[in-house]
Formats: C-alpha cells, sequence, structure tokens
C-alpha cells in the first residue's frame, strides 16, 4: 500500500485533538459564590450609589455571613443569597455595609438597594420600610446552655434574653407574657449570646435558625431546647417607596422559581446545623 503523508499527518492530527482536554470554563464569582443566573438578566436602572449595588446587614450571622466585618465575608447563605441578587441586576459584585439592627428595621438607613439579615416581615415593620417578597421560614426558637436545661414549662420561671427591636423580643413580652424584671434586652445577637455563656440568662429566644447556627458555632455548649410556632417569614427590605422594589421582587422570584434559594440553603443551612428544624421540639406558649 502506497504511504499517504498527507493523510497520516491529519489523521495524526485528528488523533491529537480528540485525546486534548478543554480546560473547564471558568464559574461566575463574587467571592466564594457561583452565581448561576445569567447577568445583567433582570436589570435595575438606578441603583442607591451610581455605578454599584449596595447591601446592608446587620452583623453577626454565622452561616448567613461567614465573618465578622464586611471586608472578611465571601460566603454564607445570605451573602450567596445577596451575590445572585446582584449579579441578574448586572453587577459582577456588591458593596456590604453593615449597620446596627434597631436603624434597620426602624427605616433609620439610607442610601442602600437592598437590606438581607434574616428579617422577619411584621406590619409594624411594613409602615417604615419595603419588604420583598419572603424567601424563608422561621419560628422562634429558645437556645440554652446544655448544662443548664430549660423547657416549656420551666422557661416562665427563667430569665430570658432577646434582641431589641426583634420579633423574639415582641413574643416574649406579647405572647409569654414573660416578667419584665427576667427579661434582658440586648442591642445585637453577639451580646445576648454572650450573657448566655456568662450565665447571665438562662435562656436566648430569637430565631430558629439563628439560634440553631449559634449551637454549631459553640460546638453544642449552647444547644435549641425548643421552638415556638409563629409563622414568620424572612423578607429583604428595600427603602420605603423605592424605585427598583419590584424589579428586585423579580430577581428574587427567579431564584425562588429556579430552585437556587433551595441549593442555598441546603449548602449553607441543612449540612451544617445537621438537623432539619422542624424536628425541634415545640413548646406551647
Amino acid at each position: 500500500m502506497k504511504f499517504d503523508k498527507r493523510s497520516f499527518l491529519a489523521a495524526a492530527a485528528m488523533a491529537a485533538l480528540a485525546s486534548f482536554s478543554m480546560p473547564a470554563v471558568a464559574a461566575n464569582m463574587i467571592g466564594n459564590c457561583e452565581v448561576t443566573g445569567e447577568k445583567g438578566s433582570i436589570p435595575i436602572a438606578n441603583p442607591a450609589k451610581a455605578g454599584q449595588f449596595t447591601v446592608v446587614v446587620s452583623l453577626p450571622a454565622p452561616i448567613w455571613w461567614n465573618g465578622d466585618t464586611p471586608e472578611s465575608i465571601k460566603d454564607g447563605m445570605e451573602y450567596c443569597f445577596a451575590a445572585e441578587i446582584a449579579w441578574r441586576a448586572g453587577y459582577d459584585k456588591f458593596e456590604l455595609v453593615n449597620v446596627g439592627w434597631d436603624p434597620l428595621v426602624t427605616g433609620q438607613v439610607t442610601d442602600f438597594d437592598l437590606a438581607i439579615s434574616e428579617i422577619s416581615i411584621t406590619d409594624a415593620r411594613k409602615k417604615v420600610v419595603d419588604f420583598s417578597i419572603p424567601y424563608f421560614s422561621s419560628d422562634i426558637g429558645v437556645l440554652v446552655r446544655a448544662d443548664a436545661p430549660v423547657d416549656g414549662t420551666t422557661i416562665k420561671d427563667k430569665t430570658v434574653g432577646v434582641q431589641q427591636a426583634t420579633t423574639g423580643a415582641s413574643f416574649v413580652a406579647d405572647v409569654l407574657k414573660h416578667p419584665a424584671d427576667k427579661t434582658q434586652v440586648y442591642p445585637d445577637q453577639g451580646d445576648m449570646f454572650t450573657a448566655l455563656a456568662a450565665g447571665q440568662i438562662d435562656a436566648a429566644v430569637t430565631d430558629t435558625s439563628i439560634v440553631l447556627a449559634e449551637e454549631v458555632k459553640t460546638k453544642g455548649q449552647h444547644v435549641v431546647a425548643g421552638q415556638y410556632k409563629t409563622g414568620e417569614s424572612y423578607g429583604a427590605i428595600y427603602p420605603k417607596g423605592g424605585a427598583n422594589n419590584a424589579t428586585l421582587d423579580k430577581i428574587i422570584k427567579s431564584i425562588i422559581d429556579d430552585g437556587t434559594i433551595s441549593k442555598l440553603a441546603d449548602k449553607y443551612l441543612a449540612a451544617v446545623w445537621g438537623k432539619d428544624p422542624a424536628k425541634v421540639p415545640y413548646f406551647t406558649p
């Protein structure tokens, strides 16, 4: 058979191509979060600060926002949720601003596009801020020291800590009707949990999702003893009457509808908690 140099070279080239592995296309990332939607698929026209997307949070919030300062946080359930919103709005990064809880929920914070900070939607808050559609459901949980058990009966005689201006604080006062002299009010979660560790209070009462995260953080020194059924839902806070609020709702709905929010919850919440929140026993008010 006659040797055909051109055919040989062509065959060799094809074999080389067949054995060559193309490098994987790099994922779109904001921080340590892989964003999966289409960038700019639902653009916003007039951000609060020109040329950037601004998100507000009230720290600390472990698992939801993994880090103690805006500069150190690169992932977490709500960080990656915010990243996905920013990406679909047309941005490849966002500015994160840490503010106090009370100013946030009473409408005193300005110059932001949305706030995401495990914020329960309430009628009272709706008077001063606008809320997004709900993206997460949470009840009220009771965190105690593992070496000092508390149950649904004994809590009535215990000293309880709450965070100022939260639904947990309202629940303790208005539903449980816990005595004022046995209720300690703290400006933020960190102070409340520190007081629990120091034995200054017997129980910390706030969202089940938050106390489950704290149980993990303390490696079981603090445990979630129970919870109360309230039917609360988290929503992002928007500036009252903001021009982009309806558009941001469309973005959040797209993140819920395509399953992205469920994947984030599986990755950052269920996997880390190691338990289903629904299996935490319910106390009777």
